[in-house]
Protein backbone atom coordinates (compact mmCIF):
# COMPACT_ATOMS: atom_id res chain seq x y z
CA UNK A 1 0.00 0.00 0.00
CA UNK A 2 0.89 3.59 -0.29
CA UNK A 3 -0.05 6.60 0.57
CA UNK A 4 0.79 9.95 -0.91
CA UNK A 5 1.10 13.81 0.65
CA UNK A 6 0.65 16.48 -2.30
CA UNK A 7 2.46 19.89 -1.24
CA UNK A 8 4.02 23.02 -3.41
CA UNK A 9 0.48 24.51 -4.45
CA UNK A 10 -0.10 28.63 -3.64
CA UNK A 11 -1.00 31.68 -5.18
CA UNK A 12 1.21 32.79 -8.61
CA UNK A 13 0.49 35.19 -11.28
CA UNK A 14 0.45 34.07 -14.96
CA UNK A 15 4.16 33.73 -16.47
CA UNK A 16 5.26 32.59 -13.06
CA UNK A 17 6.65 28.66 -11.46
CA UNK A 18 5.66 26.85 -9.12
CA UNK A 19 7.23 23.19 -8.01
CA UNK A 20 4.68 20.62 -6.63
CA UNK A 21 6.26 17.71 -4.87
CA UNK A 22 4.55 14.47 -4.08
CA UNK A 23 5.69 12.21 -0.81
CA UNK A 24 4.96 8.78 -1.30
CA UNK A 25 5.15 6.16 2.10
CA UNK A 26 6.02 2.60 1.94
CA UNK A 27 8.51 0.84 0.25
CA UNK A 28 7.54 0.14 -2.96
CA UNK A 29 7.02 3.28 -4.58
CA UNK A 30 9.45 2.24 -7.41
CA UNK A 31 7.61 -0.10 -8.50
CA UNK A 32 3.97 1.98 -9.32
CA UNK A 33 3.85 4.64 -12.25
CA UNK A 34 2.90 7.39 -11.10
CA UNK A 35 0.66 10.62 -12.24
CA UNK A 36 -0.39 13.93 -11.61
CA UNK A 37 -4.20 14.77 -12.16
CA UNK A 38 -5.40 18.63 -11.57
CA UNK A 39 -9.61 19.02 -11.49
CA UNK A 40 -11.28 22.63 -11.35
CA UNK A 41 -14.25 23.37 -9.91
CA UNK A 42 -16.86 21.97 -12.40
CA UNK A 43 -14.87 20.01 -14.90
CA UNK A 44 -13.72 16.92 -14.09
CA UNK A 45 -10.49 15.53 -12.81
CA UNK A 46 -7.71 15.37 -15.77
CA UNK A 47 -4.61 13.97 -16.34
CA UNK A 48 -1.56 16.54 -16.41
CA UNK A 49 1.65 13.74 -16.75
CA UNK A 50 2.54 10.64 -16.17
CA UNK A 51 6.22 8.36 -15.58
CA UNK A 52 7.10 5.47 -15.40
CA UNK A 53 8.89 3.55 -12.63
CA UNK A 54 12.40 4.41 -13.82
CA UNK A 55 11.45 7.63 -14.48
CA UNK A 56 12.63 6.56 -18.64
CA UNK A 57 9.58 6.78 -19.71
CA UNK A 58 6.63 10.09 -19.17
CA UNK A 59 3.50 11.26 -20.72
CA UNK A 60 2.22 15.00 -20.73
CA UNK A 61 -1.40 16.53 -21.60
CA UNK A 62 -1.20 18.66 -24.74
CA UNK A 63 -2.24 21.53 -22.86
CA UNK A 64 1.00 21.53 -20.50
CA UNK A 65 3.07 19.74 -23.26
CA UNK A 66 6.74 22.19 -23.07
CA UNK A 67 5.70 23.81 -19.43
CA UNK A 68 5.58 21.41 -17.01
CA UNK A 69 8.25 18.44 -16.39
CA UNK A 70 7.68 15.48 -13.83
CA UNK A 71 10.85 14.06 -12.75
CA UNK A 72 10.79 11.38 -9.48
CA UNK A 73 13.36 10.07 -6.96
CA UNK A 74 13.16 6.71 -5.59
CA UNK A 75 15.67 6.84 -3.63
CA UNK A 76 13.60 9.53 -1.15
CA UNK A 77 10.12 8.17 -2.26
CA UNK A 78 9.17 11.68 -4.23
CA UNK A 79 7.76 12.48 -7.25
CA UNK A 80 7.87 16.17 -8.35
CA UNK A 81 5.63 18.34 -10.78
CA UNK A 82 7.64 21.54 -12.50
CA UNK A 83 5.16 24.22 -13.62
CA UNK A 84 6.22 27.22 -15.43
CA UNK A 85 4.71 29.86 -17.94
CA UNK A 86 1.69 29.12 -15.57
CA UNK A 87 -1.74 30.24 -17.09
CA UNK A 88 -5.14 31.09 -15.19
CA UNK A 89 -6.45 28.27 -16.85
CA UNK A 90 -4.10 25.95 -14.85
CA UNK A 91 -5.65 27.19 -11.62
CA UNK A 92 -7.28 23.89 -10.18
CA UNK A 93 -6.62 20.98 -7.13
CA UNK A 94 -3.59 19.04 -8.28
CA UNK A 95 -3.22 15.52 -7.28
CA UNK A 96 -0.55 12.92 -7.03
CA UNK A 97 -1.65 9.06 -7.88
CA UNK A 98 0.08 6.07 -7.96
CA UNK A 99 -0.75 2.93 -10.32
CA UNK A 100 0.51 -0.65 -9.88
CA UNK A 101 2.40 -1.81 -12.84
CA UNK A 102 0.16 -4.72 -13.78
CA UNK A 103 -2.41 -2.30 -14.56
CA UNK A 104 -1.21 -1.37 -18.12
CA UNK A 105 -3.01 0.96 -20.22
CA UNK A 106 -2.30 5.31 -20.68
CA UNK A 107 -1.14 7.37 -18.07
CA UNK A 108 -4.29 9.18 -18.42
CA UNK A 109 -6.85 6.79 -17.61
CA UNK A 110 -7.92 7.51 -13.76
CA UNK A 111 -9.27 4.58 -13.22
CA UNK A 112 -5.83 2.95 -13.13
CA UNK A 113 -4.20 4.63 -10.29
CA UNK A 114 -5.11 3.07 -6.98
CA UNK A 115 -3.80 5.97 -4.61
CA UNK A 116 -4.37 9.19 -4.37
CA UNK A 117 -2.76 12.79 -2.48
CA UNK A 118 -5.07 14.54 -1.07
CA UNK A 119 -4.62 17.19 -3.81
CA UNK A 120 -3.09 21.03 -3.55
CA UNK A 121 -4.49 24.32 -4.33
CA UNK A 122 -2.91 26.02 -7.59
CA UNK A 123 -4.15 29.36 -8.78
CA UNK A 124 -3.02 31.66 -11.34
CA UNK A 125 -3.97 35.08 -11.80
CA UNK A 126 -4.14 37.13 -14.70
Amino acid sequence: QVQLADSGGGLVQAGGSLRLSCAASGRTFSSYHMGWFRQAPGKEREVVAGISTGGSITYYADSVRGRFTISRDNAKNTVSLQMNSLKPEDTAVYYCAARPTYKSGSYSSRGLYDYWGQGTQVTVSS
